[in-house]
């Protein structure tokens, strides 16, 4: 059964890494997230940025190999904004691909997604959803999402606000857990799933800093 090793850095980015190959998906430009900072010598063989605002799109921050990746990874472009694209732009939503198991990362979702999206979505074995608003969907509407999702499935929350961290516009970690429950705040950087054997939980993570 394959392994999946998904570490947080904070915001929206995370490193995953299968079967000998990793990838980073949305680093963040240093100074352009409030209260974080992203780690030096962060290696991978590629980098994925769902769009190209700053605090998704550090792709020169991250050392690359270049080396072929052993999972495909595929895109799905959707609005930023709840305006079709006309505020913010469209931004990716990035599935990772292995035989026995699908990461999903909803990048900058900015609204609710279609029947056919939900579809797309609703394969994935974990999913690294944005929760906390005004950029992207609402605790509500997360809650919402986490509802059409694969059970049993890992969602991991992501582009919130704790403490100084994130921006002042977002909703705090606290505020999202009235809206989407239980989650269960882990105190680790870093999970690993296996195939087969994923719970069905609603996590967080802290931040490699």
């Amino acid at each position: 059964m394959t392994k999946v090793k998904i570490t947080y850095y904070g915001h929206s980015c995370f490193k995953i890494e299968a079967n000998g190959s990793s990838i980073v998906l949305d680093p963040y430009e240093n100074g352009s997230v409030p209260g974080l900072q992203l780690p030096a010598g962060i290696h991978a063989d590629t980098v994925s940025c769902s769009h190209g605002h700053s605090d998704h799109n550090a792709a020169h921050l991250i050392h690359t190999t270049g080396r072929k990746l052993s999972f495909k990874v595929e895109k799905l472009t959707v609005p930023h904004d709840h305006h079709n694209g006309q505020h913010r732009g469209l931004s990716d939503i990035t599935f990772i691909e292995l035989p026995d198991i699908t990461v999903c990362h909803l990048g900058d979702l900015g609204r609710l997604p279609t029947a056919s999206e939900y579809a797309a979505i609703a394969r994935a074995d974990v999913v690294l959803l944005p929760c906390a608003g005004y950029f992207t969907i609402s605790s509500k509407e997360a809650a919402e999402v986490i509802r059409h999702l694969k059970r049993p499935g890992l969602k991991v929350l992501m582009h919130f606000r704790e403490g100084n961290r994130g921006y002042d516009v977002q909703e705090d970690i606290n505020q999202v857990m009235q809206n989407i429950q239980p989650v269960k705040r882990l105190g680790e950087s870093s999970i690993t799933v296996e195939a087969g054997s994923i719970t069905d939980e609603i996590v967080t993570l802290t931040p490699v800093q």
